[in-house]
């Protein structure tokens, strides 16, 4: 039976009902791992003994008819930012080459519970803070459509490990498009969760013993399919640590019954942020894909708010919880330079220093800016169940390592932009917590993935998986990259 590309979950109901073995799927993507790894260097640590003893017992428990959970003895690998109990967890962080956390994260102990194998760890960047997976430890992942191109960050290399058939799940974190961007550039299925349905802790940084969780970061599944996305985005919301005793999810059903009452705004391109031709026409595509299937589809709706407003807020956001972990150095200088500078500067390098130095009360004039923006999204989702938008403005580019990210510089439609615009379109709906699923709706003339995201309104993650199912069955599914 195949194992390549197939769902998590009909794996493990092969392995409950001994049509496979879990042993025998394990060593399937050690052999993926062992063959494909040495070019890609997407799964950075192995555990592999400890693996084999989780597989044997799993087609013991088989055998005695006992079900472990709907991930029974399937083998995941797991992104390195999220504890691993007993295995190694460095985050791309130098003094955290040995980290050996002694528990795991609660959204890696929700896979295990639910029957999965950890088998690896894949690659991110330093503290997951860049849209590129590289490193001083692993050093640098790459695309398995082009490996002279980045797999994206900073859930980089499990997207990768995904694309290339050498793990049938994940588990990524996003609070600047980190599992968004990567399932663009790799062509694969990944959900961005309604902000706080699914706990953080255990995520390095902070690490285990961390109790409070970011803002704007979540948590949510890569896979290959919307199938597996919805099973596990189920599995992740579970347990939430202190507030476990009255802690329920009640997620509201989608908003539309079928395709015929889905209502799609398409957001495929915008003067605050320039999309690459081949990804404006491949959303538009998609678009039209679902028109013709009896959607109702409009290509010109846009919510009332101000993107660039939007944008300033989240990077003052973004920064102020980023910040949080930054030395006093650090935050000393951002201080300094924010009280010389001009009030008009809004320059990205400004308003990251801004963000770093936002006072308490001035945080709490943002949130509320936030919730304002929120409320606008409301509206504007009384008129339409979804919006389906770019993931990023630009396909995945060329390795780019240099140091000053403000430096570097992307080529889009001929023109020069920064790269830090990347965080334009995953912070427009990021910022406002709202769910959004990425899935992969074409390809760039040179053969490179293009995805988009599908966003609704907070706490509309039902809504979001079911159009992107809609989109899998009537647009396009995901497909292998040559030669895997």
């Amino acid at each position: 039976m195949n194992i390549l590309y197939r769902s998590a979950f009909a794996l493990a109901n092969d392995i409950k009902t001994q049509t496979l073995s879990s042993l025998a799927v394990l060593e399937f993507f050690l052999s993926r791992v062992e063959q494909f790894n040495p070019t890609l260097n997407a799964v950075v640590a192995l555990d592999v003994e400890r693996a084999r003893q989780r597989a044997e017992a799993a087609d013991t428990a088989a055998a005695n008819g006992e079900d472990w959970g709907p991930l029974h003895g399937v083998p995941v690998t797991i992104k390195d930012a999220l504890c691993t109990q007993g295995l190694v967890t460095v985050g791309g962080i130098p003094d955290c080459k040995d980290n050996i956390p002694s528990s795991n994260a609660t959204a890696v102990q929700h896979y295990l519970d639910a029957g999965a194998i950890v088998f690896g760890k894949t690659n991110v960047p330093f503290m997951s803070s860049d849209l590129q997976s590289y490193n001083d430890i692993y050093g640098a992942t790459n695309n398995p459509w082009n490996v002279e191109r980045t797999c994206g960050g900073s859930s980089g290399g499990a997207a990768a490990a995904v694309a290339a058939g050498l793990t049938p799940l994940e588990i990524g974190s996003d609070i600047g498009g980190s599992i968004r961007i990567p399932s663009h550039f790799n062509g694969v299925f990944g959900h961005k969760s309604s902000f706080g349905i699914v706990s953080e802790h255990g995520h390095l940084p902070p690490g285990e013993n961390t109790l409070s969780e970011s803002d704007l970061s979540v948590i949510g599944p890569i896979g290959t399919c919307v199938d597996d996305l919805e099973q596990a985005l189920d599995i992740l919301c579970g347990e939430h640590g202190s507030q476990s005793p009255g802690w329920k999810l009640a997620l509201p059903a989608a908003s539309f019954d079928d395709i015929a009452s889905l209502r799609v705004a398409v957001w495929a391109d915008d003067a605050f942020c320039p999309v690459d031709a081949d990804i404006a026409r491949s959303i538009t595509e998609a678009g039209e894909s679902l028109l013709h299937a009896g959607a109702h589809v409009d290509f010109e709706a846009r919510p009332n708010l101000d993107p660039e407003e939007n944008h300033r807020n989240y990077s003052l956001l973004l920064m102020a919880s980023m910040g949080a972990g930054m030395p006093q150095a650090v935050f000393d200088t951002a201080r300094d330079v924010t009280a010389a500078a001009d009030p008009a500067d809004f320059s990205d390098a400004m308003m990251s220093l801004r963000g770093i130095a936002l006072s308490h009360r001035d945080w709490l004039k943002q949130n509320e800016r936030r919730l304002k923006t929120q409320a606008a999204w409301e509206r504007f989702f009384e008129d339409f169940d979804v919006v389906l938008c770019p993931s990023a403005f630009v396909p995945a580019f060329p390795h780019d390592h240099t140091p000053d990210m403000n430096a570097r510089q992307l080529i889009v439609n001929g023109e020069t932009r920064r790269y830090t615009d990347l965080l334009r379109w995953s912070g427009l709906t990021l910022n406002t917590y709202l769910p959004a699923t990425a899935v992969p709706v074409g390809a760039t003339a040179d053969g490179m993935p293009v995805g988009a995201q599908v966003v609704s309104r907070y706490m509309g993650d039902r809504t979001t998986l079911k159009a992107a199912r809609l989109l899998e069955q009537h647009h396009r599914g995901f497909k292998a990259p040559d030669g895997y």
